[in-house]
């Protein structure tokens, strides 16, 4: 149960400056390994979203006049602010996420990469051309920007997700509108000052609060051009109709189930390693966490009494404090969430090794704290098996063969990652092929492409054709056009009405 504290009223951040006008509606922010409530996050209605947009409009249509070396001095400014003040970004995480200081600094450093990899705007928007297609005339492309760009995040990473968006839309002379997770959405506000000590002009970088009246009012707004979305799969495919049937480019990442097969021959100790660190980082809140590993052949006992040494040697508490593994999870909610998915294991007869349900941290007894839940011998049809459950609860099952732990990964609705442990070359090749998820790892539990590759999944894990950040970023974030051109040259004067061939 919530308790408060003195609390601080947030903000939005619009057209360059703090927002705080026309919110009667209010959303709590708790500390979640306090469980105190430590702020009050305005929620924008339509007319704050429409108020925002109209500002971020009015600027893009500057900024994507700007030049390319004025795009990156921004860029490249931004990347040392963000880098000087990690450390107080991490820690504004831990406070309202709960993931522990390390694990933030982590997140932190992965949104820093894509920010290097946006400041070479002069690169990633290059085109191409082709000279002399036809006698006198040249052929190129040009890539140009959206225009209005709206990104509406996630709780597990409140700084990251929305760093693999909004430094490439901006870098590719976009205006942004960020609409983060009620839950934390301090860190978006940090960042938005950031941008504009930066130099980024008023209006390019916009943060708007709220919850689904703010999501809809910017699905549906006439002047915004494309969405941006990362969330559970039953949203992103809502997101993904209702943005696409009002004429907007949408790219939506839904859920995961993420599975790791582990072979007889993997390294068993590397094997548990990668497992505990992917099902239990962060508490299991991310959309790459393994939740999955199907053990094949003789290897699930001893790989099981691996990972419980494992687990009996972590240390749950709040995330601020020394030698800390694992934070609390985001919410009471959640928490409860989870809970009750531990509880519809044991009731489906799956069996459980570890249980987290009990889990209580001195000092911190409001927190919203569940410690590391093992299961053995789970089977599809249970609901710890279909369901994203998005804590810290990592579920075993057996195989007999490969083509059996391959079958069983493909048959599963949700594609967004897969992992193998294996030293054999053969079976790694031919799990990269057959496996129907969009990021794949060999021995790498949690295989997060780096900002130069793009992030995204399968089936049931995106909605939308193109993945985030990275190329298929750059090509969200831009418009390609074809350019013919030809000078005056008398030989081609003259009415043809044949259609226009190469000569």
């Amino acid at each position: 149960m919530s308790t408060h504290v003195d609390t601080a009223t947030l903000h939005h951040w619009i057209d360059g400056a703090p927002d705080a006008a026309g919110s009667e509606r209010f959303g709590e922010v708790t500390e979640s390994a306090t469980g105190q409530v430590t702020a009050r996050v305005p929620f924008a209605g339509a007319q704050t979203v429409d108020r925002a947009v109209r500002s971020a409009a009015a600027a893009a249509a500057a900024w994507g006049q700007s030049s390319i070396s004025q795009r990156s001095k921004v860029l490249f400014a931004f990347r040392e602010l963000i880098h000087a003040h990690r450390e107080e970004l991490a820690a504004i995480v831990t406070r309202e996420h709960g993931k522990v200081l390390a694990d933030a600094l982590g997140e932190v450093q992965r949104g820093l990469e894509v920010v290097e990899f946006a400041c070479g705007v002069g690169e990633i928007l290059k085109g191409d051309m082709t000279p002399g297609v036809s006698r006198g005339v040249d052929s190129y492309t040009l890539r140009q920007p959206v225009g209005v760009m709206a990104g509406i995040t996630p709780f597990n990473f409140p700084i990251m997700v929305p760093m693999w968006m909004h430094p490439i839309a901006i870098a590719c002379g976009n205006a942004f509108v960020l609409k983060p997770s009620e839950q934390d959405p301090s860190v978006s506000l940090r960042v938005a000052e950031l941008w504009a000590q930066a130099g980024l002009p008023d209006g390019v970088f916009t943060v708007v609060n709220g919850d689904k009246e703010a999501v809809d009012a910017l699905l549906t707004h006439p002047q915004v051009d494309a969405v941006s979305f990362v969330g559970s799969t039953p949203i992103a495919r809502y997101v993904h109709e209702t943005g696409s049937a009002h004429g907007k480019r949408v790219q939506a990442l839904g859920g995961a189930k993420n599975h790791a097969v582990v072979l007889p021959d993997a390294d068993m100790e590397l094997a548990a390693d990668g497992l505990v660190s992917a099902g239990y980082g962060s508490a299991g809140q991310r959309c790459m966490a393994v939740s999955v590993a199907v053990a094949v052949g003789d290897c699930a006992d001893p790989l099981l009494e691996q990972i419980q040494e494992r687990i009996a040697a972590l240390k749950v508490g709040d995330g601020t404090g020394a030698g800390v593994d694992m934070g609390p999870l985001v919410s009471e909610r959640h928490r409860a969430r989870v809970a009750e998915y531990v509880d519809a294991g044991v009731a489906e007869g799956a069996k459980l090794l570890v249980d987290g349900r009990t889990l209580t941290v001195e000092g911190r007894e409001g927190g919203h704290f569940l410690g590391p839940t093992l299961f053995d011998d789970v089977r599809p049809g249970m609901r710890i098996y279909d369901e994203e459950i998005f804590g810290p609860v990592l579920v075993v099952v057996r195989a007999e063969s490969y083509p059996e732990a391959i079958a069983l990964v493909n048959a599963n609705p949700f594609g967004n990652g897969a992992a193998i442990f294996t030293n054999d070359g053969g079976a790694a090749r031919a799990f990269e092929q057959d496996v129907t998820a969009g990021m794949v790892g060999v021995n790498v539990p949690i295989p997060v492409p780096m900002a130069y590759h793009s992030f995204g999944g399968w089936k049931a894990s995106l909605f939308g054709d193109v993945h985030i950040h990275g190329p298929e970023g750059v090509r969200f974030c831009t418009r390609a056009k074809v350019v013919t051109r030809r000078w005056a040259d008398p030989s081609h004067r003259g009415v043809d009405l044949g259609f226009p061939t190469a000569g």
